[in-house]
């Protein structure tokens, strides 16, 4: 068995694979009104996206009461400053909890939670 890919929902499918296209840089293989996929170019796990017409983003931190994040991305970058700023141009924003130092939580336009962090050389 091997990953495949890891498939987000959104409102707009669309609209959070152009988000992610654009962050990673990644080109778009399938494209569908509720479908795009986005495969890795180094041919590890890509990314999908899926509308869910009653998708309900995560609320970070978590809390007993509302949706929870079930899981998140992590992305390696060379310049974490620059990296938060582009994300942010994009449509990105700075969740307000930040439970570590080394890694940056980011919150995409459909709500989803990831990380940004620099690997350890």
């Amino acid at each position: 068995m091997s990953l495949g890919a890891t498939v987000l929902g959104a409102k707009d499918a669309r609209a959070l694979a152009a988000f992610y296209q654009d962050l990673l840089g990644w080109e778009v293989t399938d494209d569908e009104p509720d479908w795009v996929e986005l495969p890795a170019p180094d041919g590890g796990a890509g990314l999908s996206f899926q509308t869910e017409e009653n998708h309900v983003p995560p609320v970070w931190p978590t809390t007993a009461i509302d949706q929870q994040m079930m899981m998140h991305l992590d992305i390696a970058v060379s310049d974490l400053d620059e990296a938060v700023a582009a994300a942010q141009a994009l449509g990105a924003s700075l969740a307000q909890w930040q439970p570590r130092n080394d890694f940056t939580v980011m919150i995409d336009p459909a709500g989803h939670p990831f990380c940004l962090y620099e690997p350890e050389d």
